[in-house]
């Protein structure tokens, strides 16, 4: 039996050889397959974490941008409005005296 053994190995060899490095190449595709889960789970758990604290100040950033632009506005409507004032007071003023 053993000798049967011995012959079956040595005329099959290429096969053994085949079969082992398809096991070995299996296997490291999955621990290649398994670290890559693990380092893209830890990946999204630090985006949690930290992007949470980020994204918040990002947004409040955002609000003082708004507020500002918001005052600027009023600022420029209001000196919109007193220009027109002025314009409309003159042309009344204009318009009043006789021509000549």
């Amino acid at each position: 039996m053993v000798e049967d053994a011995r012959n079956f190995l040595r005329n099959n060899s290429t096969l053994i050889y085949f079969l082992i490095a398809q096991f070995i190449a299996i296997g490291a595709g999955a621990a290649s397959v398994l670290a890559y889960m693990v380092k893209l789970e830890t990946r999204v758990e630090t985006m949690e974490v930290r992007g949470a604290a980020y994204t918040v100040a990002r947004m409040d950033e955002m609000k003082l941008n708004i507020a500002k632009i918001q005052q600027s506005i009023e600022k420029n409507e209001d000196q919109i409005r007193l220009i027109r004032e002025v314009m409309t007071r003159e042309l009344r003023l204009n318009s009043g005296s006789p021509k000549q």
